[in-house]
This record gives structure tokens, C-alpha cells and sequence, in this order.
């Protein structure tokens, strides 16, 4: 990450899985509660992996109108219900167009320059694989009906819509795009959205990640790899990141939402801030589409650029959050590269996952995560890694077994690790340091 003007984190917002709110979420992470369960949306019968973490989401109640909720697949819900409320939470006045999203809102070129900056990693699944079943009759004709389609068929294709919307919603007139690099989708658009503030692009960036990929389409396909946990006896402990019994993830959904600032512009109309976001950097292993390199040399150096961009040493990383999905390549892969970038600091560091209490999330995890270490720098409490029991000897860290833990976070890390060779680190820092 370059240029000259420092990020704050001004607003945070969260649809989660066992938390309707960012307060929610963060009583359900220092709590070391899991919200993973039997996967409920459809019958999961004809599938090897039978959990999800799943979201009890209310889009009117969580200030969506009508008209929103009819255009809008699932996850695009979930990012308006949480943009809503980082807008609130970081005080500022962005104007919200109210339920259509689609009145006028101005020019914008008398105010700050407002962009968005979101990530998916499957955009509207659910939607396009709900209207494919209505066409198709079920799949039962190869030639489908279109007259059969919803009117906003295009809406759910393009995933370009969920930039539209919060920028419709909140009248944001600068850049607006949608970053998708499958699981690192949620800090790419966060590292993005602090970039064009540095640049001096825009002035205030709506930014994180959304998705909602609990499907049949979604399951079938990571059933297909054995990507994901069989453990279906006992939901509430299937996901076991750096568990030396771990097989596997546990499907999730939802969303984090930020206002990123310019930092100066934050303290001179002395708005509460999270953290800066000081450092940010992504790195392909160009190896394999689903494998990873044992060595974790690539993570390693996504590390290395976002912490020297952020002028800190592996002696100042207070705490990491792992990507640590539960698999037995990536939380191996992962904690070799953690070894590599910080030598023997590494040892030292408490290093979590919230995916044992959140499941994972595809895109919208890196940003849930993003606000998971907003949290924990600001209350000084590290969540833990749930369903820890049993020592992996490859995986020999501090992962902060199932208790929460006191501990002074001035300068967190966060790591995501994609398929298709995505590595991407982002790092925050206290606002006082």
C-alpha cells in the first residue's frame, strides 16, 4: 500500500452468524460461543457436509425497504444492513436515499469525495441458483422459459450490484467497484478502499465484503473437493481450525461493512476510531487452483510488503488473525508462513480463528475478520479458537484455545488465503501509536 494519507476506521458494521450486529458478534466471539449448526435453509440429506454457520437475518428489521429486499439477493442484503449501520456508527452524514436507493442525491462535488469498495466471492448464488430452478421447472428441461424469470435476473447476474446499491443507498458519487478473489475478497476491498484514500482518490470509502453462499450449488461443489467437514453428528464443534482432528470447513455467510477515512479529516471532526489501516499487500502462488505450497512462501510475502508498508517489525505484531479454515493443507500452509515472515517472534504472537465460531464466509470472512481485530485492538481482548483440543505437530503456534484472552493488541495482522493462489495481509494499528 502507498501514498500519503493515513486510514481510519471510523464505522463498523456486521451481519454474522450468530450476531444481527457488530455488539453481536463481538459478545459471541469473546464468549468462545460457535453459532455453527444442521444446515437448515434446505434439506442437507443428499450432502457429505451437513452444517452451516447460518445467518437468523431480518432485512426489514434491519432497516432494508421493500423494494430493496424484492431486487436484492441475499447478500446484497447483508451489506446494506451492515453499511447501515457503520454509516451510524461512524457519525458521519452520507445522506441515505432511503428504501428505493434510487432517488437523487446530488452531485456530491460541494462534499467529500465518498467511494465504495466491496468483495464477493460468489455474488447472488442463491438468487441465480433459485431462479435456474424456477425456469428449468426444476432442471427438468434443458431449454429453459424465460417468461418465468424475476425482473431483476440481470440485477443477481452482474455482481457489480453490490457496489451499486450502497453507492445508490448512501450517495456515494466517487469510485465504486466489486473486487472478487474468492476468500481474500474481504481484505483485497478493504486494502483497496484504504489505497484510494491514500492516493487521494476519494475521502471516505464504504468498504468490506459479502456473501451468502449457502446453496445447494455451493455445497455440491465444495462437497465435490472435501473441502468441507463431515463431522455432521456434533454442528457445534465441526469447525476446528489447527485441530490436529480438523476435517475440513464449516459453510458460512455474511458481512462486514467499514467507513474508512482520511485519517487527519477523522481527528479534526473528532470521530471515535477503531484503527488505521497502516499496511496491505496480496501475493499469488501461481501453483495450483485449490493447492497450496507447504512452504507458505507467498503468504509469507504478502506478510512481509504489508508490514513494511505499515513501517512495523515482526517484534510489534500483537496478534494475528489466521485465516485458519479447518482444512489440512491450509492450516499447515498458514502456519509455516507465520514462521517464515516472523522467525521466532512467531512463537510469541496469539494467533486465532474466528472460523470455528463463524464457519467461513468465501469473500465476506477477510472483512469479518478485518472488524474481528478492529475489536480486539480497541478492547484489548484476543478471541479465541474454538474446538481446540488436540496438538497437530505441524501446527505448534499459540492459537488461543477456546477462551478468550486479555492481551494489549496495538498492531494486529490479518491473513486470507484464496483458491486460485490469492494471498493477501492487511495490517491495523491503535489509533494512538
Amino acid at each position: 500500500m502507498t501514498g500519503h494519507r493515513g486510514v481510519a476506521v471510523t464505522g463498523i458494521g456486521v451481519v454474522a452468524p450468530g450476531g444481527s450486529n457488530r455488539k453481536e458478534f463481538w459478545t459471541l466471539l469473546t464468549d468462545g460461543r460457535t453459532a455453527t449448526r444442521r444446515l437448515s435453509f434446505f434439506d442437507p440429506a443428499q450432502f457429505r457436509s451437513q452444517v452451516a454457520a447460518e445467518c437468523d437475518f431480518d432485512a426489514a428489521a434491519a432497516g432494508l425497504g421493500a423494494r430493496e429486499i424484492a431486487r436484492n439477493d441475499r447478500f446484497v442484503q447483508f451489506a446494506l444492513a451492515a453499511a447501515l449501520e457503520a454509516v451510524e456508527d461512524s457519525g458521519l452524514d452520507l445522506r441515505p436515499t432511503g428504501s428505493s436507493g434510487l432517488t437523487d442525491a446530488g452531485d456530491g462535488a460541494d462534499g467529500p469525495v465518498v467511494g465504495v469498495s466491496m468483495g464477493s466471492a460468489v455474488g447472488a448464488t442463491t438468487r441465480l441458483e433459485n431462479e435456474y430452478v424456477v425456469v428449468s421447472d426444476s432442471g427438468r428441461h434443458w431449454e429453459v422459459d424465460p417468461h418465468y424469470a424475476s425482473a431483476f435476473l440481470y440485477h443477481a447476474l452482474v455482481p457489480s450490484c453490490l457496489a451499486t446499491e450502497l453507492a445508490c443507498r448512501f450517495g456515494a458519487h466517487g469510485p465504486a467497484s466489486v473486487v472478487s478473489t474468492g476468500c481474500t475478497s474481504g481484505i483485497d476491498a478493504v486494502g483497496y478502499g484504504a489505497q484510494l484514500i491514500a492516493d487521494g482518490e476519494a475521502d471516505i470509502v464504504i468498504a468490506g465484503a459479502s456473501d451468502a453462499p449457502i446453496s445447494p450449488i455451493s455445497m455440491a461443489c465444495f462437497d465435490a473437493i472435501r473441502a468441507t467437514t463431515a463431522r455432521n453428528d456434533d454442528p457445534e464443534h465441526a469447525s476446528r481450525p489447527f485441530d490436529a482432528s480438523r476435517d475440513g470447513f464449516v459453510m458460512g455467510e455474511g458481512s462486514a461493512v467499514f467507513v474508512l477515512e482520511d485519517a487527519a479529516a477523522a481527528r479534526a471532526r473528532g470521530a471515535r476510531i477503531y484503527c488505521e489501516v497502516a499496511g496491505y499487500a496480496s501475493r499469488s502462488n501461481a501453483f495450483h487452483m485449490t493447492g497450496l505450497r507447504p512452504d507458505g512462501v507467498e503468504m509469507a510475502e504478502a506478510i512481509r510488503v504489508a508490514m513494511d508498508a505499515a513501517r512495523v517489525g515482526a517484534q510489534d505484531i500483537d496478534y494475528i488473525n489466521a485465516h485458519g479454515s479447518g482444512t489440512k493443507q491450509n492450516d499447515r500452509h498458514e502456519t509455516a508462513a507465520f514462521k517464515r515472515s516472523l522467525g521466532a517472534r512467531a512463537y510469541d504472537v496469539p494467533v486465532s480463528s474466528i472460523k470455528s465460531m463463524i464457519g467461513h464466509s468465501l469473500g465476506a470472512i477477510g472483512s469479518l475478520e478485518i472488524a474481528a481485530c478492529a475489536l480486539a485492538i480497541e478492547n484489548h481482548v484476543v478471541p479465541p479458537t474454538a474446538n481446540w483440543s488436540t496438538r497437530d505437530p505441524d501446527c505448534d503456534l499459540d492459537y488461543v484455545p477456546n477462551i478468550a484472552r486479555d492481551h494489549t493488541v496495538d498492531v494486529a495482522l490479518s491473513v486470507g488465503s484464496g483458491f486460485g493462489g490469492f494471498q493477501s495481509a492487511i495490517v491495523l494499528t491503535a489509533p494512538n501509536r
